[in-house]
């Protein structure tokens, strides 16, 4: 019977294929090992469909559960499967093998594995075979850790480049040898440090560039592309040698997937450049010998790099979309990347470029001139960039009128980057007004240049007015109401088409933001509409039905949420008589909205936001608001979501003050359970331990009562550790965590400072000492936990000032870790004042 319909599905008729495609479902809950097995089965059936489509979401813990002879039975299935003379089930049965093996690898399981595929690709091994096992070779090392195969990269390579020679007969082969090698290279990096290996491999994809099939070709720059990702160290003789020509040679390909990948491997030379560059330079503000050296492949390689990208700026469609990526796209990336590279050099040659295209009658070499100009804006240095820029400006101005649309979404780009990069270019009286002018107009042009508009505006406004929040009037303020008006007649368009509606509302919430006095009248009239607006998509939700509707409206709702968010922060206090309105249509948003909506994450960053204007003014919205984060704060899976809650609680501590008392409680149960769930992400974690210095800080001394508790998680949590050979995340959350962990203590501390009991925290202090010395041995802190641990330091001193922590403020790493604080090169200066004010209070309770 599921024989029969693992067949059903492949047939046209679409109720039978539902029936069908249910009894399947039906089978795989209740008749687990059996579905597998019969579909093993089918893949190793040489009269079976080829198309046949294996589920590849199975549960680790069903399959680990299944009995050994079951298990041992499918896997020889799967592994006959791979002598089938139809590619697409060799294919199919390829990545059903490579689902298995990354459930068995990792648990020391199915050993031979990758004996038995490197024997399959052997001399003597038929196409389809060698094909198949290569694919599973591929497959396995894309989706398995690198370190779970040690002693297997001399089997994987042998097999993988004996494949990608280019004397193998099969076309086929050949190809799946290429894309098994690009995903093993990560593998084989002993195999790389051994320069005979090393130079086979290069030969081998180096003369398969060459090859007249185009996949080949292509798959084989890919694979130059990973390899100078991960050996750039490797790569100066191969450079010399071979790669500045073929790659050259291959971005003049008329093959458009050829020449993508042949400009990608420049644009990973820039980043690998950049990378190394930025190492260096770190290394010599500490003090320190670089651990590598930048060849500048892409300054040496310029003359003859620059020219075919410059020309390949000109191979824009007419019918290209946003969307697609071409040669003109990818072009300008690299030569943004090339800027980043050999700054300054880059200048001259792209401005003869920009000189003899920029009013050309050709449509694509006026674009391609704006594009190039654009694209070096960020490398070379501010200063020479700004004369040119000033005398660019008039001529972007004007072209904002162009008559071909491709022409004006690019010049609006660039003066969007104009406008982040080089703002000190833009004279208030001389540039602004037109700039101005032009984008406005843009903003009411074809819906495809009005992201760039809205880019350039917030880019001037943060820019421009990015001081003005305390300040009465800005250079901006002059253009607040016209920029307002057109936004807002963007957001009134039907439909989003090219983001253009969601980047006026970014826009409209950055103008807002940056907002000065003087138009504050226009910001509260916005807050106004925004309501409106609000108020309107809850009364239509019930006439939503399609998804496509629905995620359209959703939509919509979290870019007004983003809006008023702004503007409440902005407002601040003086929101308060619209507080009630506010409140009810965010609470209306956030009970019709699904389970997994993105509108609760964005009504609650609003209430996060109405909640520090109103201060002790929320209390009377508690009550109504609590089942709600009640409600977020068990939702585990949505993680974010449950994260913002947590940061919700420590907005309420904050603006409530004691007022918070009588919730205390059940948000510490709330956090406790949270901090407890196997299911909650790690990253909330941190949030819940710096929550608790929150609801500390404002409860004060009333926090004894979950003092012991509080303390002894703190006391877990500083156990976590990171080394080197973690890798950056695992070095970031640990760091995340500490912050949290030091932010709690600081709470607690200031808490019961000067309640006259502060001797209920003298038991804890000497763990919190030790706790902050093994982070100040720790390299990889950030400045900071650095700060927030110096911080913290002045507060334990400034709590006991009697000389009650004297042994433990006159240790060595407290002095070294104040020096740190206040003289390390690159530091802000809030670390500094920090340092020198805990300085003060460490010595005066070290007497």
């Amino acid at each position: 019977m599921l024989e029969r319909f693992c067949r059903i599905p492949c047939r046209p008729d679409a109720n039978i294929r539902v029936a069908a495609t249910q009894h399947l479902e039906n089978a795989a809950r209740d008749h687990w090992t059996a579905y597998m097995g019969m579909l093993s089965q089918e893949l190793a059936n040489e009269q079976s469909p080829s198309h046949i489509q294996k589920r590849r979401e199975e549960a680790q813990q069903k399959w680990l559960a299944m009995g050994g002879g079951e298990k041992q039975q499918i896997k020889t299935l799967a592994i006959q499967a791979l002598h089938s003379n139809d590619s697409k089930a060799g294919q199919v049965s390829a990545q059903f093998i490579a689902a298995i093996a990354a459930i068995e690898l990792p648990q020391n399981q199915w050993p031979e594995l990758m004996s038995t595929l490197v024997q399959n690709v052997s001399e003597s091994s038929g196409p389809h075979l060698k094909q198949a096992s290569l694919q599973a070779i591929g497959y396995i090392c894309e989706s398995v850790d690198r370190n779970i195969l040690p002693g297997q990269s001399n089997a994987i390579l042998t097999a993988v480049v004996q494949g990608a020679r280019k004397e193998e007969p099969s076309r086929d082969v050949q190809l799946a040898a290429l894309h098994a090698l690009y995903d093993s290279l990560e593998f084989v990096s002993e195999n790389f440090e051994r320069e005979g290996e090393r130079n086979y491999i290069m030969q081998v994809v180096c003369e398969a560039t060459q090859n007249t099939d185009v996949q080949i070709q292509e798959a084989a720059f890919a694979c130059l592309v990973r390899i100078m990702q991960l050996y750039y160290d490797k790569m100066r003789f191969y450079m010399e040698k071979a790669l500045f020509g073929l790659t050259v040679l291959g971005m003049k390909s008329n093959e458009e997937k050829v020449a993508l990948q042949a400009i990608e491997f420049w644009s990973t030379v820039c980043e690998e450049e950049i990378e190394v560059n930025l190492e260096n330079q770190e290394a010599m503000e500490l003090g320190e010998r670089p651990d590598r050296e930048c060849y500048n492949f892409a300054k040496v390689a310029l003359p003859e790099v620059l020219p075919v990208l410059l020309q390949l700026l000109c191979t824009q469609s007419e019918d290209d979309d946003d969307e697609d990526w071409n040669r003109a796209m990818a072009s300008a990336t690299c030569l943004q990347h090339l800027a980043q590279t050999v700054e300054g050099v880059i200048v001259g040659p792209v401005l003869g470029f920009i000189e003899s295209n920029i009013r050309a009658e050709n449509w694509k070499q006026r674009e391609a001139a704006v594009m190039a100009f654009g694209s070096i804006l960020e490398g070379p240095e501010i200063k020479m960039l700004e004369n040119l820029v000033q005398q660019a400006l008039p001529v972007l101005i004007s072209m904002m009128a162009d008559p071909v649309v491709q022409v004006k979404d690019t010049t609006a780009w660039t003066l969007g980057r104009v406008s982040d990069m080089v703002i000190s270019a833009i004279s208030p009286e001389v540039h602004l007004p037109g700039m101005m002018a032009s984008l406005i107009s843009g903003l009411g042009d074809n819906p495809r240049i009005v992201a760039n508009c809205c880019w350039a505006i917030m880019n001037l406004s943060e820019q421009l007015g990015g001081d003005a929040y305390e300040s009465q009037t800005s250079v901006m303020s002059a253009y607040y109401e016209n920029l307002i008006a057109a936004l807002l007649h963007v957001t009134e368009r039907p439909g989003n088409e090219n983001n253009s509606r969601t980047s006026a509302y970014e826009a409209l919430g950055t103008l807002v933001q940056h907002s000065a006095m003087d138009v504050l009248p226009m910001v509260a009239n916005v807050a106004g509409i925004v309501l409106q607006r609000l108020e309107a998509t809850v009364a239509m939700q019930n006439q939503i039905l399609g998804m496509d509707d629905r995620t359209a409206h959703e939509e919509l709702q979290s870019n007004l949420c983003g809006v008023l968010t702004s503007v409440v922060r902005r407002l601040s206090g003086e929101v308060g008589p619209q507080a009630d309105r506010i409140m009810t249509v965010l609470l209306q948003l956030t009970s019709n909205a699904g389970n997994q909506s993105i509108i609760h994450e964005d009504v609650f960053l609003a209430i996060g936001a109405l909640t520090q204007a109103l201060e002790d003014a929320f209390a009377v919205y508690l009550d109504t608001f609590i089942p709600f984060l009640n409600k977020a704060l068990a939702n585990h899976e949505e993680y974010q979501l449950c994260s913002i809650a947590v940061g919700l609680i420590g907005d309420i501590s904050r603006a409530l003050s004691d007022k918070v008392a009588p919730y205390c409680d059940q948000f510490m149960n709330a956090l406790l359970v949270n901090l407890q769930s196997p299911v909650l992400h790690r990253n909330v974690k941190p949030a819940i331990l710096s929550c608790f210095g929150d609801i500390a800080l404002a409860i004060g001394a009333d926090f004894q009562k979950y003092l012991e508790v509080v303390m002894q998680v703190l006391q877990q949590a500083s156990g976590m550790q990171a080394s080197p050979d973690d890798g950056f995340d695992m070095i970031d959350y640990v760091n995340q965590l500490r912050e949290g962990i030091v932010e709690a203590y600081v709470g607690i501390v200031q808490a019961f400072k000067g309640t006259g009991k502060a001797d209920i925290l003298l038991p804890y202090v000497q763990h919190v000492f030790g706790f902050l010395s093994v982070v100040h041995g720790d390299q990889e802190k950030t400045e900071g936990l650095t700060r927030s641990m110096i911080g913290l330091i002045g507060d334990l001193a400034e709590t006991f000032p009697n000389g009650q922590l004297k042994t433990l403020l006159l240790q060595d790493w407290i002095t070294d870790c104040l020096k740190q604080g206040r003289s390390k090169a690159g530091y802000q200066q809030s670390t500094k004042e920090t340092a020198r004010w805990a300085r003060e209070m460490v010595n005066q309770a070290r007497k």
